[in-house]
């Protein structure tokens, strides 16, 4: 056995997880302190990974390989580890992975120069020894500028105690509207992941305004189709600071999630101004400030001096609908899927839906049920999951009634860096297919064409990827299989008064064209509000070079600007991380340029 290495014992299940954890993270932390690049070496498997959120440096990064892992350690801009400890409250467990076998699995708390974070350490044998396969550090707060909730909570109302004729009413108005100042953080779009954001920005004390650009917060759900119902089971889709009451039903109405965040908007006093858009954006670089003239619901203006600027319209464009010969001879609607309400079918007999994501089958089964003959027009072959097993298989493991803390859940869910996660989904989607094989096969039968994503990597590969291309059934696969719903493989080439034209020569009527075609970037949309001051930003979506998202939560080119995007759970995590690095730019803390 090397020096310093940590035994096995003869059987893994009689070794102490908490004594072999504890052990590896004193000898880390005194490799991270004295920069021991020798040391990593013997602590990490050689294909060990470590995923870090802002711990050692102002991003996100993925470093595969204790080679690598060494020379971060002895390079990094900020290796300033005070301590790294076992999570006191959560005992470290030994866990049976497939294929990987027997792990270690540990929280840890991390201190550093900066402030605290948390961290997930999963350690394999190899050999006579324990060493790291997976370790995850991520900042969570700020050293003398913590979120004020729990214990730092504010004791009077703000406003309250300073003058006998103001009440917090009044001063909450004051705030609203912003008449004693500018915000240093503007929102654009009052979803859930914006929302979240301003959430985090108001823990920390941010002066953040959020610009809405409909009537009313929860308008982005409430304007859509009548029987949407989110995919995602309620355990997964929390709002930080505000759970949903334990009577919510499992899957949650569209509607009813709308008002829940125009609750939420109230209860966490987030100053949102409805009905307003971005009129005009500059960035002056001299200033580290932006320049944002915004148009009020009642024609008014007025100008706001941020040095932020979160573009929090989704990980999506605006819709993309293809350039059809005979567009405009069409009689019939011919609608988006995002814009899709069900009413404009009141007429209609025949559908057609161009696309075969998520979206197309929702619209085609919405179709269905209002008595129409409904055509899919399946351009590529989808990744379909029924709802039952993507729970079970996927979002069930983390989160799912009489879990682990919302919280906790998070981090497990974060800590896999993203290549590694694509690699073990293999295996995970080749039990999915088994499990849903009748399902699969039925769709088969009846033309559809599905896959397993991109290298067998399931609708993960497809959303870090994509997005698009999958589908978490909810009742249409069903609908297909039954031949309910008939499917074509071919283009549509043109559109007539009455229908359209298809590539393989045929023809067919329709009364009503539904494109689920996709989205442009969302940086398309954001040059919309702020023009040529986008072509500063990398693209958004898709794995960089390190296996990390580019351009969303994280640094995106151009200083003093984000992107904010991503489903319910994957939002409320990274909505923090976001938050963090703005606060820290505020308080002088991460420098502007990075």
């Amino acid at each position: 056995m090397s020096s310093g290495t940590l035994p096995i014992g003869a059987l893994t299940t009689s070794v102490d997880a908490r004594e072999v954890a504890g052990a590896w993270l004193e000898r880390f932390e005194r490799a991270m302190t004295g920069r021991n690049a020798a040391e990593i070496g013997e602590l990490v498997l050689p294909d060990g990974w470590w995923r870090d959120l802002l711990t050692t440096g102002w991003d996100f990064r993925s470093i595969h390989g204790a080679a690598e892992i060494a020379k971060l350690v002895a390079s990094s801009e900020r290796i300033g580890y005070h301590s790294l400890d076992l999570d006191p409250d959560i005992a470290p467990r030994i866990e049976q992975l497939d294929p990987e076998g027997e792990c270690i699995v540990a929280f840890i708390r991390v201190t550093t120069e900066v402030g605290v974070g948390r961290g997930i350490l999963r350690l394999r044998p190899d050999g006579d020894s324990w060493r790291a396969w997976v370790i995850m550090t991520a900042l969570q707060d700020l050293t003398g500028h913590e979120q004020a909730r729990g214990a730092r909570r504010p004791f009077r109302p703000s406003g309250a105690d300073v003058d006998a004729r103001v009440n917090w009413l009044d001063a909450r108005r004051r705030k609203e509207e912003f008449l004693d100042g500018s915000p240093e953080v503007v929102v654009i779009g009052s979803g859930h992941g914006g929302l979240m954001t301003a959430a985090h920005l108001g823990f920390w004390g941010v002066d953040t305004l959020v610009i809405e650009r409909n009537n009313r917060v929860g308008d982005n759900w409430r304007n859509r189709y009548r029987s949407l119902v989110l995919h995602d089971a309620i355990w997964a889709d929390h709002l930080p600071g505000l759970a949903f009451p334990d009577s919510w039903p499992v899957y949650t109405p569209k509607d009813k999630l709308g008002d829940w965040l125009e609750f939420y908007a109230s209860a966490l006093e987030l100053n949102v101004w409805t009905g307003s858009v971005v009129a005009s954006a500059d960035y002056d670089d001299a200033t580290g400030r932006w320049t944002i003239v915004v148009r009020r619901s009642d024609g008014s203006t007025r100008t706001v001096f941020p040095a932020h600027v979160v573009m929090a319209t989704g990980i999506h464009g605006t819709p993309r609908i293809p350039d059809l010969p005979g567009l405009d001879a069409f009689r019939g609607p011919i609608v988006h899927s995002s814009t899709y309400t069900g009413e404009e079918a009141v007429d209609g007999i025949r559908a057609l839906v161009i696309g075969a994501g998520n979206s197309a089958h929702d619209v085609a089964q919405d179709l269905v049920r209002r008595g129409l003959d409904v055509t899919m027009v399946q351009r590529s072959s989808t990744y379909v999951i029924s709802q039952k097993n993507n729970f079970e298989l996927m979002i069930g493991k983390l989160y799912r009634e009489g879990g682990m803390p919302t919280d906790d859940a998070d981090l497990l869910g974060s800590s896999f860096p993203y290549l590694l996660a694509l690699q073990r989904s293999v295996g995970q989607t080749e039990v999915a297919t088994e499990l849903d094989r009748d399902l699969l096969d039925g769709l088969d039968r009846a033309g559809y064409r599905t896959d397993s994503g991109i290298a067998g990597g399931g609708g993960l590969s497809k959303i870090l990827y994509g997005p698009g291309g999958y589908y978490i059934d909810v009742g249409c696969a069903q609908m297909i299989a039954e031949g309910r719903i008939a499917i074509t493989h071919s283009e549509v080439t043109g559109l007539t008064e009455r229908g359209v034209e298809f590539a393989d020569g045929t023809s067919a009527e329709y009364d009503i064209i539904v494109m689920a075609t996709g989205y442009t970037s969302p940086r398309e949309t954001a040059r919309a509000i702020l023009g040529s001051e986008v072509d500063r930003t990398g693209p958004v979506w898709g794995l960089d070079e390190s296996g990390e998202l580019r351009g969303i939560w994280r640094p995106t080119g151009h200083p003093g600007f984000w992107f904010m995007g991503g489903p319910l759970y994957i939002a409320r995590t990274y909505s923090r991380y976001l938050a963090l690095q703005v606060h820290a730019s505020i308080r002088g803390i991460r420098p502007l340029e990075t």
